[in-house]
């Protein structure tokens, strides 16, 4: 089964692999599930014809995948054009939502731990 270009995993209940879709959580995807009058637990492979037209117009109703996207790298791009404090946290990559720097934010820095050193280099032995 594939909603807006993404294939949804046949092994996986709906309820998960509706998450495979970028924009679509697991409340998302509930709420959606709810609506299309699908149980959580189906498996894509065993979605009737009308069911899949449903869940794809449905997800498709909101906003997701690329169009989301492009929302959220316009809005951090006018954060940075503006030149708020946001902005340039965004533009140097650290934290933006006020987290510390001095431990921490290993995933936003990528994970370089830089220690003190005694400065000299080690020689190696031959």
């Amino acid at each position: 089964m594939r909603i807006a270009g993404i294939t949804i995993p046949d092994t996986k209940r709906l309820e998960i692999g509706l998450t495979a879709v970028y924009g679509i959580g697991r409340i998302r995807a509930k709420r959606i599930l709810d609506e299309a009058k699908v149980d959580f637990g189906t498996k894509p492979t065993d979605l009737s014809a009308e069911d899949e037209a449903s869940l794809t117009k449905l997800v498709t109703a909101h906003q997701i995948e690329g169009e989301l996207r492009r929302e959220i790298s316009g809005n951090i791009k006018r954060l940075k054009d503006i030149q708020s404090y946001r902005g340039s946290r965004h533009a140097r990559a650290l934290p933006v939502r006020g987290q510390r720097t001095k431990t921490n934010s290993r995933s936003v820095r990528g994970n370089v731990r830089k220690t003190m050193t005694s400065g000299r280099r080690k020689v190696d032995k031959k």
